[in-house]
């Protein structure tokens, strides 16, 4: 049987040797990437460790500390994790939403129990929108011990969870039963309630602080010439009709005016509604579109026509002009040149805004041009006591964002709460792939999902893409390669020539003996996740 390993060159570790050591190795920890790109802040490396080996109420206890939600992330986030995925230069990146789904799908079904929720403190917050953000921020103080309350002015939790995203990529159920978890730690909710006056509301309920998290629901518009003549729906709207069961009466053939995932969802949305012909027209190109790209392919697995770089011009009745564009340093630029489309209705995904009037008259809260409040580091805004995040604050919007700001918010609501301020645990640097000394040769691609066949989504809200069986999900932890974090290879013991290393027993990790290590650092050349670093003197 041929060793993979490849065996140490001693020649070259003369310098540092020798009766006065001029280097030391230090066991060290690094930052995996998938950890530090994650929005939520999970510590993923740990989860996957304890499922690679079987542990799965562990590794999902483990994820609950920093997501209430891994069925619905599991599900529904874009996973950016995995695109820094160091696996990547070797075979294919971890499957890391899918392992994180099986553990949240597993805890619903067994019905596993959230650990470690604190005394009550007698502090009082109040979360106002039980959408991602919300219901990650009443989560994780009540796991502090403050009373939280939300109030939503729906009559279901969820946010754009449940009314936004379709039941083929986020089925109801999974939705639901972790919802209910959030309920069942303690945290109140209360529908059919919009918060119009917060600080009035906030003396009435005694409340310390106040979490604002309430998305955003407004459908972007846009002037089309010509547009009072035809049918127009805007896609936040169509979705939620569908979801109430009000779908609307399309015709048979749907134009979808603009190319987000919200776009993709409408178009889609729209087949399953035995729709015949649904398009997508979009300013951009595939390369260029705001969309996934996998989001897109779906779609047009699906039977979904994407009409690349073409904006509306006008409308009349039916009738679309279309005018030509071209990508000139990643914008679209017009060409001159039109067309002429046709569709019973058009369905605008442009984007939504946050409906923030209500905290106008707010003290100390300030706006951007477009509407979103204006946060501090501490995600608190310009009036004390008073938080904001998710989708109605700056930046970038995707679930497990907002599930992030909801756990950031929470910790530093408690910090007010508590007058003791939070602060951030510093980071290790990251461990890219160039600074792993792999000794090992390995080739164990990615399982693919099975997915449903595209000729079987049209009529049916089915989920498309199915989980991992337990034997899957093993194997696809199994191949996280542990980048920057000690995992007990023994690489560095069976490698040490002077015996200068102590295994500590398992999970203990090992030391070394300095009165007979040389310096060699041979541990160092050995160690496949970088979990040693050599340091100057002796």
């Amino acid at each position: 049987m041929n060793d993979i390993t490849y065996p140490p060159n001693l020649r070259s570790h003369g310098e540092g040797t020798g009766p006065v050591r001029k280097q030391h190795p230090v066991y060290t920890d690094l930052l995996p990437p998938c950890n530090k790109i994650c929005p939520a802040g999970e510590n993923i490396q740990a989860w996957l460790s304890l499922a690679q080996g079987g542990n799965f109420e562990a590794a999902w206890q483990v994820l609950m500390a920093d997501n209430p939600m891994p069925a619905v992330c599991g599900r529904v986030c874009y996973h950016p994790c995995e695109e820094q995925c160091n696996r990547a230069h070797i075979d294919s990146t971890v499957s890391i939403h899918a392992v994180e789904r099986f553990l949240g799908d597993e805890a619903i079904k067994n019905k596993w129990k959230i650990e470690g929720i604190a005394a009550p403190t007698g502090k009082r917050v109040l979360i106002i929108g039980a959408g991602p953000s919300g219901l990650s921020a009443a989560y994780h103080l009540t796991r502090l011990g403050h009373y939280t309350e939300i109030r939503e002015a729906g009559p279901i939790a969820g946010g754009m969870m449940h009314f936004g995203i379709p039941a083929y990529r986020l089925p109801r159920r999974e939705l639901e039963q972790e919802v209910e978890r959030i309920r069942d730690t303690g945290v109140a909710m209360v529908f059919n309630h919009k918060v119009d006056k917060v600080l009035s509301e906030k003396e009435a309920g005694n409340f310390d602080a106040v979490f604002i998290a309430i998305g955003t629901q407004l459908s972007k518009k846009i002037d089309i010439p010509g547009r009072d003549a035809g049918k127009i729906l805007d896609a936040v709207s169509f979705l939620k009709q569908v979801e109430e069961g009000n779908a609307p009466q399309l015709g048979r053939r749907v134009a979808i005016y603009g190319g987000g995932n919200t776009a993709m969802d409408a178009a889609r949305t729209a087949k399953r509604l035995g729709v015949p012909e649904a398009m997508i027209i979009y300013r951009r190109d595939r390369e260029n579109m705001s969309a996934h790209d996998f989001e897109a392919q779906e779609a047009l697995d699906e039977g979904v026509k994407i009409n690349w770089l073409r904006t509306i011009k006008e409308m009349d009745g039916e009738t679309f002009t279309v005018e030509v564009m071209k990508i000139v340093d990643g914008k679209p630029v017009p060409t001159g040149q039109f067309e002429t489309l046709e569709a019973d209705n058009l369905i605008l995904a442009l984007g939504q805004d946050a409906d923030t009037g209500f905290l106008r008259n707010v003290p100390g809260i300030a706006f951007k041009p477009d509407g979103t409040v204006i946060v501090g580091p501490d995600m608190m805004t310009g009036s004390p006591g008073i938080f904001a995040g998710g989708d109605m604050v700056p930046g970038e919007r995707s679930v497990t964002i907002a599930v992030g700001h909801g756990k950031k918010a929470a910790r530093y609501i408690n910090g007010f709460l508590t007058q003791e301020q939070y602060m951030p645990a510093p980071k290790h640097d990251v461990v890219n792939y160039e600074r792993l000394h792999r000794w090992y040769s390995t080739q164990a691609p990615q399982k693919e999902q099975a997915e449903l066949p595209a000729e079987l989504r049209a009529g049916n809200f089915d989920e498309v893409k199915a989980g991992l069986t337990r034997e899957e999900a093993l194997f696809e932890a199994q191949r996280c390669m542990s980048c920057g974090n000690c995992f007990e290879c023994d690489g560095c013991f069976g490698s040490c020539p002077e015996g200068a290393i102590i295994k500590l027993g398992k999970g203990k990790r090992y030391q070394f003996n300095y009165d007979i290590c040389t310096g060699c650092a041979t541990c160092y050349e050995q160690c496949p996740c970088h979990a040693i670093e050599m340091a100057e003197g002796y």
